[in-house]
C-alpha cells in the first residue's frame, strides 16, 4: 500500500511506514497548520504575500444540488479555516476579504485539506469593489445642519417639513431609497450605459428614477427632498467617477470570526422578491426542527416559496384568491414610466395575493398575510354594523387579508379580515396581531375561529386612543389633527408598521414607520376591547438639550422575554425602551410622546456617517428588528438584532452593548426584511441552532451577479471558535 502527502507517495510497510507517517505528520503541521477536518469538511490555511490572512472569508459554492448552495466562513487570527458539514458535491472555493481581491476559484470536495492563496488588492480602488454599499453611500454629502429647517421654494429649496438634518437623513436611509435596495452597490453608484445620452449626471438621474415598474415609487420618494433633491445624488456619482474612494471597513473580529453562513437559492428567474420567511413558532423555536422554510414573495409574485434545507429542494405554494377575475390593485404592477435599463418594457412583478409576512403556530401551520378577495369589505366591517369594532371604527375596504396553510393536509384556508394585514405576530393565547399600515391595529383569535368557524366573531380591531383626561376609561375624544383638550381623550393615527405582544403582561406594542422623532405605542386592551382599549405613546427623545447624541426614526419593533422593547433607529442606534423606568405620568395632558426619556437606552451601531455629518447619521438602515428570545443564535437569550439593509449584515447587540455584525460576503447586496430563529436540536450545540432570513431586496438584479440572480434563504450559525467542526 502507499499513501500520499506533500505531493509524494510512500510505502506503508515496515520502516517505510514509520518514516511515511512522520512525513505525513510534518505535512499536517506545516502545510495545513494543524487544521483538523472531518469527511464532510474542507479546511486549510489562507496566506498571501503578507503572510497568514486573518479575518477573511472562504467561500464555497456549488450548483450540483437541487438548488444552488453557498457556504462561507471566516479565517481565524492565524489564517486557518474550516468549512464544516458540506453536502456532498463539488465546490468552487475562493478567498474574499477587505484589502484583497477575489482569489482564483479552486475546485474541491468535502474531506479535502485545501490551502488557499489570498490576492492582495493592487490598489485602493480595486480593494473598494468589495466594500459593503454603506461605505460607498458614505460619500454622499447631504445639506449641513445650518440649512435646516428647510425654507422651501422661496428659500434654500429644502422642504419646510425637514425641521432638522436628522429628518433629511432618515429619508436617505430608513424611509427612502434603502427601503427597496441598497444604495452604494455598483449598479447604484455607476450610471447604466444603455439608458441614453445626457447632458449632465443630473439629467441622467432624472431619467434613471423613472425606470421600470418602481419608477413611480422612486419619484415619490425623491420628491420629498424638494426640487434640488437629485443634485445630491448627481454630485455623489460625479465624485465617485472622478476617483473619490470610500472609507475602509474593518475586517470581522471576535464572535464575527465564528460565523458560518449558508445560502440556498429559491424563487424563479430573478423576479421573485422574498420579503419574509418563517421556520418555526417564535414562542417555541423547537417547533418544526430541520423542517421546511417558507417565504412570502409580496407584490413580485402570487406564489410563496418553500425550501427543504435537508434535501435542498425548493417548491412553491399558491395562496388562494376567491375572485381571480377581480384582483385588488397592486401599484407595483403598473406599467413602467420609462423602460428599465435591465428589463426594458418587460413587467417583472406580477401578484394577485401579495403575500407579505408569515407566522408559524405550534402545529407547524403557516399563517400568511395575503389578499384573499377584492378590496371592498363585507357589511359587518362597515358603518352601521353590530360588530363592536365596526361601531368604534368602521372600515370600508382592506387590500390584504389572511390565509392559513396546513402542511399536514397541504391545503390553504382563506380567512377574511376587515382590516388590512401587514406584519403579524402570535400572542400567548393564539391570537394573531397585525400591523395594518392604517389607523388601527387588528387581531384574529384562532381559538375562536376553530371553535366556531365564524370569522367575524374571531376578529377585532381598535384605533389608538390616548387617555388625555387621565380617568382610565375611553371617553369622547378629539381627532388626530385636533389640539389636545384636557377634558377629552385624543385619537392618534398610531403606530401600525410593526407589532409585538408583550409576553410579560399581555399588552400590545406597535411602532410607527417614521423619521424624526419616531414613536412606539402601547395598547392596554381592557376587559372588552376595543371599547376599553387605551393607548400610550412614547417618542424617541429628540433634540433634548442634554442628549449625548441625536436619535430619531423608528421602523421595526420586537420584545424580549422580560418585556423590554427593542427598536432599530434611523439615526444609527439600537434602542431599548423600559416603561418601568418612567418616573412621570403615563397618561394625561402631558403624556403625548416626549414624556419618558428616561425609559430609553441607545447603543450606537458600527458604520460610517454620510460625508460631512458629525454625531449621528450612519449610512446603514435597520429595516426591522428581531429579538432572539431563546438563544437560537448561540449568543445568549434575548439578543436584539437589527436587519441592516445597507451593510450586507444583520447586527446583534450583546448585553455589554457591543455589536456583532453577521455579514454576507457573497453575493454582495444582502437586503434583509424579516428574521426568525430556530433550535433544531437543543442537544446538538451550535449545529442544532440557527438564525434565518431571506436575502430579500426588491431589485434582485442589483445584487452581485446582476440580471438573473435569484433570492436566497439565509442561515447563520455561530460556532464556539472559527475551527469548530
Amino acid at each position: 500500500m502507499t499513501m500520499t502527502c506533500c505531493g509524494g507517495r510512500f510505502a506503508t510497510t515496515g520502516l517505510a511506514l514509520v518514516a511515511g507517517l512522520a512525513i505525513v505528520a510534518a505535512c499536517m503541521t506545516g502545510q495545513q497548520g494543524a487544521v483538523a477536518i472531518d469527511s464532510d469538511d474542507i479546511g486549510g490555511v489562507v496566506t498571501s504575500e503578507n503572510g497568514p490572512e486573518a479575518a477573511v472569508w472562504v467561500i464555497a459554492e456549488t450548483d450540483e444540488l437541487p438548488t444552488d448552495f453557498i457556504r462561507s466562513v471566516v479565517t481565524d487570527d492565524q489564517g486557518r479555516y474550516v468549512l464544516p458539514d458540506l453536502p456532498e458535491a463539488n465546490y468552487s472555493v475562493w478567498v474574499r476579504g477587505y484589502g484583497l481581491v477575489d482569489s482564483p476559484k479552486v475546485q474541491a470536495s468535502p474531506g479535502t485539506h485545501l490551502d488557499l492563496t489570498g490576492v492582495v488588492a493592487p490598489d485602493e480602488h480595486a480593494a473598494a469593489q468589495y466594500y459593503p454599499a454603506m461605505y460607498w453611500y458614505a460619500l454622499l454629502e447631504p445639506p449641513p445642519p445650518s440649512e435646516f429647517p428647510g425654507t422651501g421654494l422661496s428659500g434654500n429649496g429644502i422642504p419646510e417639513s425637514y425641521q432638522t438634518q436628522g429628518h433629511f437623513l432618515s429619508d436617505l436611509t430608513l424611509n427612502g431609497c434603502v427601503v427597496c435596495h441598497q444604495m452604494g452597490t455598483k449598479p447604484t453608484r455607476d450610471m447604466p450605459q444603455n439608458m441614453g445620452t445626457f447632458d449632465s449626471t443630473l439629467a441622467a438621474w432624472q431619467r434613471r428614477v423613472q425606470s421600470g415598474q418602481s419608477g413611480g415609487t422612486m419619484g415619490f420618494f425623491l420628491s420629498r427632498f424638494g426640487p434640488n433633491g437629485l443634485s445630491f445624488f448627481a454630485d455623489w456619482t460625479d465624485r465617485m467617477a472622478a476617483g473619490e474612494l470610500p472609507p475602509v471597513p474593518p475586517r470581522p473580529s471576535g464572535i464575527e470570526q465564528n460565523v458560518v453562513v449558508s445560502l440556498w437559492g429559491w424563487g424563479r428567474n430573478g423576479h421573485q422578491f422574498v420579503h419574509d420567511e418563517i421556520t418555526t413558532d417564535k414562542r417555541d423555536p423547537t417547533v418544526n426542527p430541520y423542517g421546511p422554510v417558507y417565504g412570502a414573495t409580496e407584490y413580485s409574485s402570487t406564489n410563496m416559496v418553500v425550501l427543504d434545507p435537508v434535501t435542498h429542494v425548493t417548491t412553491e405554494l399558491t395562496p388562494p384568491f376567491l375572485d381571480p377575475s377581480n384582483p385588488p390593485p397592486v401599484s407595483w404592477t403598473q406599467k413602467s414610466l420609462q423602460p428599465s435599463p435591465v428589463w426594458g418594457e418587460e413587467p417583472v412583478f406580477h401578484s394577485t395575493t401579495n403575500p407579505h409576512s408569515l407566522m408559524m403556530d405550534g402545529q407547524e401551520r403557516i399563517w400568511v398575510t395575503s389578499a384573499t378577495r377584492p378590496a371592498p369589505n363585507p357589511d359587518y366591517c362597515k358603518e352601521g354594523s353590530s360588530h363592536l369594532s365596526a361601531q368604534v371604527f368602521p372600515i370600508a375596504a382592506a387590500g390584504r387579508h389572511l390565509s392559513m396553510y396546513d402542511p399536514a393536509t397541504e391545503v390553504f384556508t382563506p380567512l377574511d379580515t376587515c382590516f388590512n394585514t401587514h406584519h403579524v405576530m402570535f400572542d400567548q393565547d393564539d391570537r394573531l396581531w397585525f400591523s395594518t399600515l392604517g389607523q388601527v391595529i387588528g387581531w384574529f383569535d384562532t381559538r375562536v375561529w376553530e371553535a366556531t368557524g365564524d370569522m367575524a366573531q374571531a376578529q377585532g380591531w381598535t384605533p389608538f386612543i390616548l387617555d388625555i383626561n387621565g380617568n382610565g376609561e375611553v371617553d369622547e375624544y378629539v381627532g388626530p389633527d385636533d389640539p389636545v383638550d384636557p377634558n377629552k381623550d385624543k385619537r392618534v393615527r398610531g403606530g401600525t408598521y410593526g407589532v409585538i405582544p408583550n409576553p410579560a403582561d399581555g399588552s400590545i406594542w406597535t411602532v410607527a414607520s417614521e423619521g424624526a422623532p419616531g414613536a412606539i405605542y402601547r395598547l392596554e386592551l381592557g376587559s372588552n376591547p376595543p371599547a376599553t382599549t387605551l393607548a400610550e405613546i412614547y417618542q424617541v427623545p429628540y433634540m433634548q438639550p442634554d442628549s449625548e447624541f441625536e436619535t430619531w426614526g423608528t421602523r421595526g419593533i420586537d420584545i424580549d422575554r422580560n418585556g423590554l422593547i427593542w427598536a432599530g433607529l434611523g439615526s444609527g442606534h439600537m434602542a431599548s425602551f423600559d416603561r418601568r423606568k418612567c418616573t412621570g405620568p403615563l397618561n394625561g395632558p402631558t403624556a403625548t410622546g416626549q414624556h419618558c426619556p428616561e425609559g430609553w437606552t441607545f447603543y450606537k451601531q458600527p458604520g460610517p456617517n454620510f460625508k460631512g455629518v458629525t454625531g449621528s447619521g450612519i449610512t446603514d438602515s435597520n429595516y426591522y428588528t428581531y429579538v432572539d428570545q431563546f438563544g437560537a443564535g448561540n449568543m445568549g437569550p434575548n439578543i436584539p438584532i437589527g436587519l441592516g439593509n445597507n451593510s450586507d449584515s444583520v447586527k446583534a447587540t450583546l448585553p455589554d452593548g457591543t455589536t456583532v455584525s453577521l455579514r454576507i460576503p457573497y453575493p454582495m447586496g444582502f437586503h434583509p426584511k424579516g428574521m426568525d430563529a430556530r433550535i433544531d436540536d437543543p442537544e446538538a450545540g451550535w449545529k442544532g441552532r440557527g438564525l434565518w432570513s431571506a436575502y430579500a431586496g426588491q431589485v434582485m438584479w442589483h445584487i452581485e451577479g446582476g440580471k438573473g440572480q435569484v433570492n436566497r434563504a439565509v442561515q447563520w450559525q455561530v460556532r464556539p471558535d472559527p475551527l469548530a467542526k
